[in-house]
């Protein structure tokens, strides 16, 4: 890893000191995790409007966003892709509704067999079934029969059989520290 001394020496031959033309209050991404004399980091924290004056005009709150394992979105200003933002307005996470059919093969049961859609290729067959069905038996919820024959209850689905999955939503990515001249 290189010395902050470097980074510092990069910094300034870039011009993004003092008398830089980049505004107080951009957020910058940055490859260290202390950031130069005169800017600081965009962790939620709060900052003296005294001390920082220029940077109380960008965020007349007198608090830095917490960009911390965030995306930065463009404002949606009128285009229509996402409506009723406001500017630094943050927003959860989402995804895109995910849908699809199980088709009943068997019309005597309505026991499914097969699925399309969105789904195909994405249900899991978690125990053997007959006729090598897609469905699972999940934790034996079944129908059963009287005359013995058994159905599924539940199926199962598996997104991550078609698409690569975590605990989040997310594109591919690299992590920089935003960080803003305070000025």
């Amino acid at each position: 890893m290189m010395p902050v001394s470097c980074y510092l020496c990069i910094f300034l031959n870039v011009g993004l000191g003092e008398g830089s033309a980049l505004p107080v209050g951009v957020p910058v991404p940055w490859p260290s995790a202390t950031p130069p004399t005169g800017w600081l980091k965009c962790n939620g924290a709060a900052f003296s409007a005294e001390e920082y004056p220029e940077l109380a005009k960008a965020y007349p709150t007198n608090k830095l966003p917490d960009l911390r394992g965030e995306f930065i979105r463009g404002w949606d200003d009128g285009r229509g892709m996402d409506t009723g933002r406001a500017i630094l307005s943050a927003q959860g996470d989402a995804i895109r509704n995910i849908y699809g059919e199980f088709k009943t093969v068997n019309t005597e049961n309505y026991s499914i067999w097969e699925s399309a859609g969105s789904f195909k290729g994405a249900v899991v067959p978690l125990n053997p079934s007959t006729n090598n069905s897609y469905f699972s038996l999940i934790r034996s919820m079944v129908t059963e029969r009287t005359d013995g024959a058994v159905y599924p209850k539940v199926i199962g689905l598996d997104a991550s059989r078609i698409v690569p999955t975590a605990n989040e939503n997310r594109p591919r990515n690299i992590a920089f520290n935003y960080i803003v001249r305070a000025a």
